[in-house]
């Protein structure tokens, strides 16, 4: 037999050579002493010649009487690994590969093995120990004198091996085994590196000769002896590939390098189902999975890899970014970067306040006192509910410009530290849902906020679910990315909350939850204003909102205060807690005394009127020196008492005005907002769409110009209002121009002007002939096109009728009614005209 030596190239070359210098490989043919035979090794100058096999052929010559064994576990079967690390030396191999691996150090040098097997009194010769490096055993070509079979010099090996348990220390679990080899070994100094799944190919003995493709059962019954086999793959019938080959799948590794080393090139006769010639095996390592395979995979299962790699993407987000944004929300929160809290600052703008004594009062704070004073009650009432530890919304209600916000956090939250303003205005407001989350987050300090990846996500999503058919997750819903910005402030509410604990508190021993129960003045403050603001537009934002405000008043992480001009805003917060009863406070407009005190006391705040200072009247304040202040008395009962349209009233007289010129100049100004919003407002052809005809909007303003308080059911009940009458007057409402008030069982009973200030500006509107004209001829106009419509109506029915062969007498009264109903429209429809011919003479002959 002839048989090939593993001879790697280059640098590789060169360690193996060292290597097997330091195992006992190399060196001149040395007598062993065993029985009367010698075990030789091989000299160096052959060795080298050796190590791909005679002249490099690949294979070994042997004589009649050799016969090859194949050792495995004879080295690490990953020993390539360690060839792979950089060596000091070329010449020089490092110590530990020495000490670690070398066969005679870790006992599975076959020589010795075999010297050990010899009690048995073997005739055999070893002439050389091949090592196969990468498939961690040797072979061992022997001699013998033909006087026991070699079948029983490998069980007698078996036998030894299996009594004597030789185990290296790198497989502590396998043993060593041996085999005869029955084929003619191919010793390749290739990089292929032994695999579980053998391929058989059935090759001809000599060229020109035909091989026989051998079955399963003949496979499993040559194989079988080496290790367990998991399956046997046949080549397909129909393929043409030659030659005919076959897979063979064994359980281990080291199984299946045993069955490769001792079975290639084997022999099969004619006896053993080889053909007329025999047939040769040839066998060689087959890659079970096919290279590339992971990119393959991905590629080709883009329904899975894509939902996937937008699950990674979203656990890192989630895992690197969601901590930095919290931090960032607590810093907002508890206003950890604001000068106005640093000691150095806070210190030198008092100092400089001192030197300096041209700091004066804003005049928009001027004035509040006499307010608060009157309010006083409510703010208290918001402390009080501050500091208990009920779980439920506190709802602040009032018309804008009622002083809600400043009640709130300049009063009731004025000594509070940590606090977070939500406003809902912005967030409403914006445009498209990369504004709308830019807007959430600043609102609550989130950042970073990446809202333009929300674009190209989706974009990206679009085009995948084109190619794949399923969504795959990248892109993120608006209501998702509100979800996720107010989750990760609830979580720095409530480490804001828990921030005051310490070991040395007397409640030290109690949970988290248990601890924010029991301490409400450790919870922090959400304020959201503007809630309910333009809702009939959108109103995801105040769902979610309102569902995040329950979860933290529910969970203790919080106390939450509404501010909202609604009036109905117990709808959209009973969904988010529909088992509990808000608490709640109305702000209503100011008395006709806190009214004329707020004036005064801003008339009074300006010190910046010249004056002088060696007369007497120098020592009276600005409202004393005012000869004109007894006007305000009837001034203020036109504006009422909104804080807004006061402080207009008093900003106007500090100016010069007389106090009833600065209200006939608010009263002008208010009738024109009105015209502008209400009447001569968008006609839809700009996008925008109003939910509400001009014709509605001046019914009401006319007839609240007449008596001041409009019965609800009066105006559903007139024909103008007869379509979708009450969401008319809803959203008159949520427009500010009228003011529903409420009656027994909270049902609607009554309208009012939106602002006082309004009442005298419909009479201001009423009182111009030309707008009235123009405005009544448009609603006697469509009063005329409805009527007329009716009078359709009943003709048709009329006319359906009379084509009746004969009229039974129980159709009398619906003819009777009909042409009642016919009459009457027409008489509308007269007196409409001659109206209108009224109307149309006052436009005709005025400007």
């Amino acid at each position: 037999m002839m048989m090939l030596l593993f001879k790697p190239e280059g640098l590789r070359a060169a360690k193996y050579s060292l290597i097997s210098r330091r195992i006992g490989l190399q060196g001149g043919l040395t007598r062993i002493p065993f029985k009367s035979s010698n075990v030789y090794s091989v000299d160096r100058n052959r060795y080298v010649s050796f190590e791909a096999g005679e002249h490099e052929s690949g294979h070994i010559k042997s004589g009649p009487n050799d016969g090859i064994l194949f050792f495995d576990n004879v080295f690490p079967l990953r020993i390539q690994r360690l060839l792979g690390v950089p060596f000091s030396s070329d010449e020089k191999i490092p110590k530990f590969l020495q000490y670690f691996v070398s066969p005679k150090i870790t006992g599975t040098d076959p020589a010795q093995i075999i010297k050990g097997a010899g009690k048995a009194k073997l005739p055999i010769q070893i002439k050389r120990v091949l090592p196969r490096l990468k498939e961690g055993g040797a072979y061992v070509q022997f001699t013998y004198d033909g006087s026991v079979p070699t079948s029983e010099l490998e069980k007698t090996l078996k036998k030894y091996l299996r009594e004597e348990q030789v185990k290296p220390w790198w497989s502590p679990a396998r043993r060593m085994h041996v085999n005869l080899v029955k084929g003619r070994p191919w010793v390749e100094d290739l990089f292929r590196l032994p695999t579980q799944r053998l391929k058989v190919e059935f090759i001809p003995p000599s060229p020109g000769a035909e091989a026989v493709e051998l079955s399963q059962e003949q496979l499993y019954a040559f194989f079988r002896p080496y290790g367990k086999l998991t399956d046997i793959i046949p080549q397909p019938f129909d393929s043409k590939v030659l030659p005919r080959y076959a897979y063979l799948d064994f359980r281990n590794k080291p199984r299946a390098i045993m069955a490769k080393n001792c079975m290639h090139g084997y022999m099969v006769s004619q006896a053993e189902g080889g053909g007329k010639v025999g047939t040769v095996l040839r066998l060689t390592y087959e890659q079970k999975i096919k290279a590339h395979w992971i990119r393959d995979w991905l590629m080709n299962h883009p329904r899975i890899v894509i939902p996937a790699l937008a699950a990674i993407v979203a656990g890192i987000t989630v895992a690197v970014f969601d901590p930095i944004r919290t931090f960032f929300i607590k810093a907002h929160i508890m206003r950890t970067f604001h000068l106005e809290n640093n000691r150095i600052y806070s210190w030198i703008k008092g100092y400089a306040t001192d030197v300096f004594t041209w700091h004066k009062r804003r005049d928009d704070d001027a004035g509040m006192e006499a307010v608060w004073d009157d309010r006083k009650p409510n703010i208290e009432q918001i402390q009080t509910w501050l500091m208990e530890t009920a779980d439920t919304f506190i709802v602040v209600q009032g018309p804008r410009g009622s002083g809600k916000r400043e009640l709130v956090l300049d009063q009731a939250l004025k000594n509070k530290k940590n606090k977070l303003i939500i406003d809902c205005k912005p967030i409403q407001e914006a445009r498209g849902d990369s504004a709308t989350i830019d807007a959430a987050a600043a609102q609550v300090g989130y950042r970073p906020v990446f809202s333009w990846m929300n674009s190209i996500s989706g974009m990206i999503d679009m085009a995948a679910q084109g190619a794949t058919g399923v969504k795959t997750g990248f892109s993120e819903t608006l209501d998702s990315q509100l979800a996720k910005i107010l989750n990760n402030t609830a979580t720095a509410l409530r480490q804001i909350a828990l921030d005051g604990r310490s070991r040395d508190d007397k409640d030290a021993n109690l949970g988290d939850d248990e601890y924010l129960e029991a301490h409400p003045e450790c919870r922090p403050v959400v304020v959201i204003d503007n809630f309910l603001h333009k809702s009939q537009e959108s109103t995801i934002v105040y769902d979610k909102i309102a569902e995040w405000a329950a979860r933290l008043t529910t969970a203790n992480m919080a106390h939450v205060i509404f501010l909202t001009n609604d009036v109905s805003f117990s709808k959209s917060l009973s969904k988010a807690l529909p088992d509990r009863v808000f608490r709640q406070i109305s702000l209503s407009d100011c008395s006709p005394e806190v009214a004329k005190k707020f004036v005064i006391t801003h008339l009074d705040s300006d010190t910046n009127e010249e004056s002088n200072h060696q007369d007497e009247s120098a020592k009276l304040t600005p409202s004393q020196r005012r000869q004109d202040l007894a006007e305000l008395d009837s001034c203020i009962a036109y504006l009422g008492g909104r804080l807004t349209d006061l402080e207009f009233l008093a900003r106007r007289i500090k100016t010069g005005e007389t106090p009833i010129k600065a209200v006939h100049e608010i009263i002008d100004q208010s009738a024109s907002e009105i015209l502008k919003m209400y009447i001569f407002g968008s006609d839809g052809t700009d996008g925008s769409k109003r939910r509400w005809t001009p014709e509605q909007a001046w019914l009401l303003i006319k007839q609240l110009a007449k008596k001041g308080t409009l019965k609800y059911n009066e105006i559903l009940l007139s024909d103008t209002y007869k379509t979708n009458g009450e969401s008319v007057l809803r959203a008159l409402e949520q427009a500010e121009l009228i003011t529903i008030v409420s009656g027994p069982n909270g049902r609607p009973s009554s309208i009012k002007p939106g602002k006082p200030v309004f009442h005298p500006a419909f009479k201001r509107l009423t009182d111009d002939r030309v707008l009235r004209s123009k405005l009544d001829l448009q609603i006697l106009t469509d009063l005329i096109k409805i009527e007329t419509g009716n009078i359709e109506k009943y003709e048709n029915e009329l006319l359906l009728i009379s084509q009746l062969g004969k009229q039974p007498k129980e159709i009398a009264p619906r003819v009777f009614w009909l042409l009642e109903k016919l009459r009457g429209s027409q008489g509308k429809v007269e007196r409409y005209e001659r109206e209108s011919g009224e109307l149309k003479r006052v436009l005709g002959e005025e400007f």
